[in-house]
């Protein structure tokens, strides 16, 4: 997807020709291939390390395009959002010192980023899910003005219905719609490349799709998605449903969606992916230019294959075949896409070196997996990993089920220590990045676990949002330490310059888990739920979640004092609710709110979304809450000055 020439267009001769040009890519694919043209004895590896980046208040910061120009390396490169980098490394040859190399050249080009945004009051965090991101941070406008990411929304938006759906439950349930694929700009990751042999390629490819489960497990770092606690590795699930382009459900047909893990072993050549992809998925976007391969090879030159790549670079697979030209030559690599951004750059290191170490040790002792387990089984178990993380159970190739952190310290890993000594990596290297895996499965403090445990332990003593941001201040904290993450401690409040900031706006401290009735249903239901739950406010809504009305304390008192409650009569909530009660949006700033409660008279405010679908309440009780604690603090400070003020000078 590096091509800014790419168009979307509608036109159908101009797609049909664009999907000429990757068949004939396709065709001089296959040229070299019969023809030993791609290059074969070299074993490389490179990485793509992608960051988020955040303001004061650890709130996205839309500012990367102020920041490439100033970083003036072309190391760096836009991602889908503004709020995202990313970071190309250079290839290196799998052996040595490589994984010490990797990790310092990334080190740098992060502290390089660092610094650069740092003059501008911005961090970086590296993790794979920013917890601290709302939906509207989602907005077009948040998106990186390139042509190619806009040309992709439009022809993903125009294959679909234009609305991209999510619906995923973990511990939380998340279900939301959005209008484009910014749902998945959420993600980052730290994606792992591996050159291969084509004569090669299958079989590493399978042993890659088996080890998809077990190397997922014992990296996951993205619990969190708007607030709610999901899968171990929401990525996979968003990625997956934020650029579904599937329209209709049809149950009995098997519709494949553009992210996945594929639907069987490869046989016997790379060009099987490719050939599939190419019959299952219609080309969203096409190159207004096109250079003939078949001229390359005449000259005797590598061709680029761009309308291959470029559709390539359209369809997800989580273990993705990718062909590329370095240094004049042509070469196939393996991307590893499942592992996710942080949470430090020790962790992805090792992360790359427990997959790469177990590509190359499983190939040597086990084999093509493709006649020892059912594809399905390894497609299973990569689910779990996604969900469970290191709590997740495998079915392996010995017919066994193994908990996943079973699996990883008494079988992989030995695994992962041969491979990468059979490939020539120095000693020191193998023992400091596996050592640092087998204590994360040990302890079983993934960057998921740390994060999940943080929550819990401060769940009860501040809002959603000051929590969010609690963990995003110590993640920053901890990455500059250098620790690995199973030696991070939990994550604690934040300070009080940074909680401050958090009630802000209403949607920091809203009740978002709401009682409300219909409008159809009894007066009494409503009296009730007021009584049980200590409430002075029961919203009305619609069957769609829409507010309708409102039913107070106040007006329920009227009602019982009154003739309405004599007799046996079933009295409906709508002959007492409010019926035009005044509402605020989420992003309505707390002062505004307050200033409407004082206009309008009123002790509560439901909070609507564009739609008038109810999503919180917030009443002067959660005002006072918000006083309280700003009025604890400016005491505490002016304490602390008299203090000062009374100390005896030496």
């Amino acid at each position: 997807m590096g091509d800014h020439t790419v168009t979307a267009s509608r036109d159908a001769e101009q797609m049909r020709f664009f999907m000429k040009c990757v068949l004939r890519d396709l065709e001089a694919l296959e040229h070299l291939l019969e023809n030993r043209k791609i290059e074969a004895g070299c074993s490389r590896i490179g990485a793509e390390q992608e960051l988020f980046l955040v303001d004061g208040t650890m709130r996205p910061a839309m500012i990367a395009e102020e920041l490439l120009p100033e970083l003036d390396d072309p190391h760096f490169t836009y991602e889908l959002a503004r709020f995202n980098l990313e970071i190309n490394l250079d290839p290196l040859d799998l052996r040595g010192d490589c994984l010490t190399q990797l990790q310092r050249q990334n080190q740098r080009l992060v502290d390089h980023v660092r610094e650069v945004a740092a003059q501008r009051g911005i961090h970086v965090v590296m993790t794979g899910i920013l917890p601290t991101l709302r939906k509207e941070d989602l907005a077009m406008e948040s998106m990186t003005p390139l042509p190619r990411y806009r040309a992709l929304n439009e022809a993903m938006r125009r294959a679909g219905d234009g609305m991209f759906r999510l619906r995923i439950k973990g511990t939380d349930e998340l279900r939301l719609s959005h209008d484009s694929m910014m749902l998945e700009a959420c993600n980052a990751s730290f994606q792992v490349h591996l050159q291969v042999d084509a004569a090669d390629f299958a079989r590493l490819y399978n042993i890659s799709q088996l080890l998809a489960a077990p190397v997922t497990a014992a990296a996951v770092n993205s619990p969190l998605l708007f607030g709610n606690r999901l899968w171990r590795e929401t990525r996979l699930a968003l990625f997956q449903q934020s650029v579904d382009t599937r329209s209709t459900e049809v149950p009995e047909r098997a519709l494949p969606a553009r992210v996945s893990f594929g639907a069987r072993w490869v046989k016997s050549c790379v060009t099987e992916i490719f050939k599939e992809d190419i019959a299952r998925f219609r080309a969203l976007i096409g190159n207004e230019e096109y250079r003939d391969p078949f001229e390359a090879i005449e000259r005797g030159e590598a061709p680029s294959l761009d309308a291959l790549r470029l559709h390539n670079g359209t369809v997800y697979r989580w273990n993705r075949a990718c062909y590329g030209v370095g240094n004049g030559n042509a070469h196939l690599r393996i991307e590893n896409r499942l592992l996710p951004s942080g949470p430090t750059i020790a962790d992805e290191t090792a992360n790359a070196a427990l997959w790469l170490g177990l590509v190359h040790g499983v190939d040597d002792q086990i084999g093509d997996p493709q006649n020892l387990m059912d594809f399905d089984e390894a497609k299973s178990n990569l689910l779990a990993a996604a969900r469970l993380g290191l709590d997740a159970q495998f079915n392996w190739i010995d017919g066994a089920r193994y908990p996943a952190a079973e699996l990883i310290l008494e079988h992989l890993l030995p695994l992962a220590e041969h491979g990468l000594k059979k490939m020539g990596v120095d000693a020191q290297d193998i023992r400091r990045n596996l050592g640092i895996v087998r204590d994360r499965v040990d302890t079983g403090q993934t960057g998921a676990h740390w994060m999940v445990r943080s929550l819990a332990g401060m769940r009860q003593r501040a809002s959603p949002a000051e929590r969010m941001a609690a963990l995003v201040e110590a993640m920053l904290k901890n990455q500059d330490s250098g620790q690995a993450v199973h030696q991070w401690p939990l994550a604690e409040l934040a300070g009080a310059s940074a909680w401050r900031d958090h009630y802000v706006r209403v949607d920091s401290f809203m009740v978002s888990d709401i009682f409300t009735v219909h409008e159809d249903e009894l007066v009494d239901l409503a009296a009730k739920m007021m009584d049980w739950s200590h409430i002075r406010h029961v919203p009305v809504e619609d069957d769609d979640h829409r507010l309708v009305g409102l039913v107070t304390h106040r007006k329920l008192l009227r009602f019982m004092l009154g003739a309405g409650s004599n007799g046996d009569r079933q009295v409906p909530v709508s002959e007492i609710m409010e019926t035009d009660p005044v509402t605020i949006r989420p992003a309505t700033t707390s002062l505004a709110a307050m200033e409407l409660m004082r206009t309008h008279r009123v002790s509560c405010l439901p909070v609507t979304d564009e739609d008038n679908r109810l999503v919180g309440i917030v009443t002067d009780n959660d005002f006072m809450g918000v006083a309280a604690d700003l009025l604890r603090e400016a005491l505490s400070h002016r304490h602390q000055e008299k203090a000062s003020e009374t100390e005896p000078v030496e």
